[in-house]
């Protein structure tokens, strides 16, 4: 796990007045890791474009212009001159070490965007979008510098961005690199120090980005003696689309839970590993409701099976909507678990905060919004779905960026649902049941060999038997 930070100018300026560094050292670094990236990816000779522009982010790109000089053939574009005093300063260096500077875009092996950074706050020129759209187009490989141009400083396009293959981002990780929107424009991400260790550059933060390495199988209790009975027993409400609630109970079983039931207003097809009940089982351990749910079961019912209920609840799809259900976020000693699209977003939200959103306004806020919500309700986990699904809790937020497109297809957020609350049922934290279940999904996803677009939900509840510590 990492830390996320809305910005770094506050780490700048510690490395300044607390250990000595200038701007001049802190520019040599992040130039160094920038081209350590090109060097290892590139043989001597290769040609490098670099596009610069005229302020601090610029002067990276230049700096780097001068590091490279003598191992490869470089050029360096500069549209708009050099303008800060470190870029002028910079660009002075340049020259003396013979870097050609070029007046177009051109082919290259590798193409470097360091117009602007994390500072952008309005949208692009006519003429830097232009030379943006000429650079996404050239084939060479494509490395950002700090954050794509184009992308401002939440992470949203403006409406054109450069589109890298790898950004090699400066101190720290920046949370708008990890906005749903950004996720197409960012590619790899690498963040390089600034002299001195990561670990002195940082500061307290409540943001974090969750890794592979802190997926945790659920192993609790599993020992020789062990019974069905100590592995909790998980209700999955199973409505108008039976197929969702079946899929989210089918993910349940496969992930631990003990007993799975599934809670039906009229008989269905089911596996035989599932039950079936037409109330909340009285050894009940954890309920899910939501997926596919419809009008099915009366107000009376849920009200004395859920909302009346203390068992650790997840409430998806369907249930967001409902006004009555949504009276469960207000118990306070409740474990609960929301697990919205930004569509279902819009929906809990007009209902629980009393205001219009759109689902644009979502995707450009995802961050700010989410911290909204878990301020006003800090002990419901709200895990908001998307390309980077982000979890609120306690103020606190976590990121995850493993997921794939492939998960862009109708059921997956079913599984998700059946994977919390399997984990709820066997006893684990509301936060870390929603942490585990989301990486778990992002990880089964990466288990499966196909293309994309041809993944089913069942295949992710059946790659959830290889996952392991290891994963």
């Amino acid at each position: 796990m990492q830390r996320l930070y809305r910005n770094c100018y506050a780490m700048d300026r510690k490395c300044y007045e607390e250990y000595g560094l200038t701007e001049d050292l802190l520019m040599e670094h992040a130039a160094e890791g920038m081209a350590q990236a090109i060097r290892e990816r590139f043989a001597a000779g290769a040609s490098i474009l670099i596009a610069a522009g005229p302020g601090n982010n610029g002067a990276d790109g230049i700096t780097l212009a001068r590091l490279l000089q003598g191992r490869y053939d470089v050029r360096l574009y500069l549209p708009l001159g050099a303008k800060s005093s470190m870029a002028k300063v910079q660009l002075e260096r340049t020259r003396k070490v013979g870097v050609s500077e070029s007046d177009a875009i051109g082919e290259a092996d590798v193409v470097v965007d360091a117009l602007f950074g994390a500072g952008l706050s309005r949208p692009l020129s006519e003429e830097i979008a232009r030379t943006v759209e000429a650079m996404n187009a050239l084939e060479g490989f494509k490395l950002a510098c700090d954050i794509p141009t184009g992308l401002d400083e939440s992470g949203w396009p403006s409406p054109t961005a450069f589109r890298a293959e790898l950004t090699v981002t400066m101190g720290a990780l920046k949370e708008a690199l990890y906005l749903d929107a950004a996720k197409e424009y960012v590619g790899e991400i690498r963040c390089v120090d600034l002299g001195v260790e990561r670990s002195l550059y940082e500061e307290e933060s409540r943001s974090f980005l969750l890794e592979k390495e802190d997926f945790l199988p659920p192993l609790r209790a599993r020992r020789p003696t062990a019974h069905k009975g100590s592995f909790g027993h998980a209700a999955v409400f199973c409505g108008e689309k039976p197929g969702a609630g079946i899929m989210a109970a089918s993910a349940a079983a496969r992930f631990g839970a003990g007993l799975t039931t599934l809670v039906v207003h009229e008989q269905v097809e089911a596996p035989p590993f599932l039950m079936r009940a037409t109330t909340v089982p009285d050894k009940a351990s954890a309920i899910a409701i939501g997926p596919g749910l419809g009008d099915f079961f009366e107000t009376e019912m849920l009200e004395s099976q859920v909302v009346d209920s203390s068992l650790p609840v997840v409430l998806d799809a369907d249930a967001l909507a409902r006004p009555d259900l949504l009276e469960i976020l207000h118990q306070q000693r409740r474990k609960i678990v929301l697990t919205p699209h930004p569509a279902e977003f819009t929906r809990l939200w007009k209902i629980v905060m009393k205001e219009e959103l759109s689902v644009e306004e979502v995707q450009r806020e995802r961050f700010e919004l989410a911290r909204r919500f878990s301020a006003r309700f800090p002990h419901v986990v709200l895990l908001l779905k998307g390309a980077n699904p982000i979890l609120a809790h306690l103020g606190e937020l976590y990121v995850n960026p493993l997921g794939s497109v492939a998960l862009a297809k109708g059921g997956s957020g079913d599984v998700l649902s059946g994977l919390i609350v399997a984990l709820l049922a066997q006893g684990y934290e509301a936060l870390d049941a929603a942490i585990q279940g989301s990486l778990a999904l992002a990880l089964a996803v990466r288990r499966y060999e196909g293309t994309d677009y041809s993944m089913l939900p069942t295949d992710l509840i059946d790659n959830l038997k290889y996952l392991n510590n290891e994963e």
